[in-house]
């Protein structure tokens, strides 16, 4: 799935950097594809997103954030959420009442305050949102690209897989 979210984020980011545990597998990738490692493991999202600033720096102003398990991710959605942002530190959609900081878009200006809530162990990402410019962004501002919402379902079982399965053969057929 990391492959498909790559090439999905291919057409709309440049660099792509690809943030993984220490000593986790990572499959095979465009040469392009920078691989980073988060400093200390088990941190969450936070030390991935502190990984990935850094490799970033003096390359991108911000980068979008995503979770390798997001099969139907829509590049539209992803060039909606870097056009929401504007000058915000962080532009994060809420959808049904829950962030999803793994779909999000983060300014280079982040990282100091990245720094201080790992140094804090203050690991949740919305810790973040609270201390910096923050554009919240709803679900019905998102409609238009992703009518489905179909970017932010990540896939966590083997029933999560099967369905996706049947998504991805339904958009294939034109259904």
């Amino acid at each position: 799935m990391l492959a498909r979210v790559v090439r999905r984020l291919g057409g709309v980011v440049r660099p792509i950097v690809v943030v993984a545990a220490p000593g986790q597998d990572v499959p095979p990738l465009p040469a392009e594809v920078a691989i980073v490692r988060d400093a200390r493991e088990g941190r969450g999202p936070l030390q991935g997103l502190a990984a990935g600033l850094a490799a970033l720096r003096g390359q991108a102003e911000a980068a979008f954030v995503s979770s390798c398990d997001v099969p139907f991710l829509r590049p539209a959605l992803v060039e909606r959420l870097i056009e929401l942002a504007g000058r915000h530190h962080v532009c994060v959609p809420r959808v049904e009442g829950r962030f999803h900081p793994l779909a999000a878009v983060y300014r280079q200006e982040v990282g100091a305050a990245v720094e201080e809530l790992l140094a804090s162990d203050r690991l949740r990402p919305a810790f973040l949102f609270e201390r910096v410019p923050t554009r919240i962004v709803e679900a019905g501002e998102l409609a238009e690209v992703d009518p489905e919402l179909l970017s932010f379902r990540n896939l966590n079982t083997p029933e999560d897989y099967q369905l996706a399965l049947r998504l991805a053969w339904s958009e294939a057929e034109g259904h």
